[in-house]
């Protein structure tokens, strides 16, 4: 879209502010700064960039968070984004949330405990996924050659990760002549155990997959849960005139109870189609490229919002919304829901199956308008 000072198309006149003003990001939020016309009214935000999330830094990785405090209406969903040097490790822990993941870069070692104490180790690449019921104990290690990259999303927004339930914070806060008692071996054994939060530490880069599922067997099965998925060979891939989506719910992905998703790629000068949610709110977070989205609320209310890479967003349950490409590559995120099942409708999907002269009433059409509507959702379109 051509830029003109003052003036974009499709947009009321600009004011100018002679005042203060923060440019750099009044260039990354056009949208913001000269609205639509078509906005009204006031919503709260949402949107959140993570490169604005405070990042805890160990030896060995980093993380941040963006929950209900960052992002206010995001009640439903929380993120949380992290990276591991090779054999960098997120310490052994547990949620009260469940834990859902993708792989964003490199490769990782997860390791978890079914509900029947049953061993369960894998590694994962980019594009993998992986979930952890609340309770279920688990671990993530980076592998080489450069560790890993990955987001995590918990079916709680109000979940943080300084919540988490953590081996080392038992161990601490457990005096030592009990654990020795409960693991029934000597306390000077113990003397060396830390006694302070680990969270992410650095270690060795583990050793081949098989050994470590071996070891953590021992002469018990290995847990049959599918903790790990991987949707590229799992799951279809749909795709359509504008783009092309891959959707993961408990459907396929049968461990992952409380959190579907979608997978969308919009293609340059494309856009996913107006639709909404009808069973749950939508999180999401942008891997690549540049969109503007819109949503309409209640009460005459409408607000477009821009975003990029590193973003997370939020849509309230059933409230409609689109999201456009505004870069010149494509653009990929994730759609996310505190659901068991992916469920949405479009505005021509409706449309189209209701009676004509209904619709061409409400929107002053003529037959032939109303005929070209599409009959089925599209999804992406161009």
């Amino acid at each position: 879209m051509d830029r003109v000072p003052g003036v974009r198309s499709g947009r009321a006149q600009a004011i100018s502010s002679p005042g203060p003003t923060n440019r750099a990001l009044d260039t990354a939020n056009p949208d913001s700064s000269v609205p639509p016309v078509s906005d009204s009214g006031s919503m709260p935000g949402f949107k959140f960039p993570f490169s604005l999330a405070n990042k805890r830094v160990y030896q060995g990785g980093w993380s941040r968070e963006v929950t209900a405090r960052e992002l206010p209406i995001a009640k439903e969903l929380a993120g949380v984004n992290m990276r591991l040097e090779a054999g960098g490790i997120r310490e052994l822990h547990w949620h009260k949330a469940a834990e859902w993941s993708i792989m964003l870069y490199g490769a990782a070692r997860i390791t978890g405990v079914d509900a029947q104490g049953r061993s369960f180790v894998d590694d994962v690449g980019v594009g993998d996924l992986w979930y952890f019921p609340a309770g279920i104990p688990h671990s993530i290690q980076g592998l080489g050659p450069d560790g890993a990259e990955f987001l995590l999303v918990f079916d709680d927004g109000h979940f943080s990760e300084y919540e988490t339930v953590l081996l080392s914070d038992i161990m601490a806060h457990t005096p030592r002549d009990v654990m020795a008692r409960n693991f029934g071996i000597d306390r000077q054994r113990l003397q060396s155990v830390p006694s302070e939060e680990l969270f992410i530490f650095q270690a060795p880069v583990p050793g081949p997959l098989h050994l470590d599922r071996q070891q953590a067997a021992g002469e018990k099965e290995a847990s049959p849960c599918g903790f790990s998925f991987r949707p590229a060979g799992q799951c279809d891939l749909k795709r359509f005139p504008g783009g092309e989506a891959r959707i993961i719910d408990s459907s396929s992905f049968q461990e992952s109870t409380t959190v579907a998703a979608a997978i969308v790629t919009v293609y340059p000068g494309c856009m996913r189609e107006l639709h909404w949610h009808q069973n749950a709110d939508e999180w999401q977070y942008y891997m690549s490229g540049k969109a503007r989205m819109t949503v309409i609320g209640t009460g005459e209310r409408a607000r477009t919002m821009d975003f990029e890479a590193g973003d997370a967003g939020y849509i309230e349950k059933t409230l409609p919304h689109y999201v456009e490409n505004t870069g010149s590559e494509p653009l990929r995120y994730l759609e996310m829901f505190r659901a068991p099942r992916f469920e949405d409708l479009s505005l021509s999907e409706w449309l189209s199956h209701t009676p004509a002269e209904l619709v061409m009433a409400h929107l002053n059409i003529d037959r032939r308008a109303y005929e070209q509507i599409p009959r089925e959702k599209l999804v992406v379109l161009r």
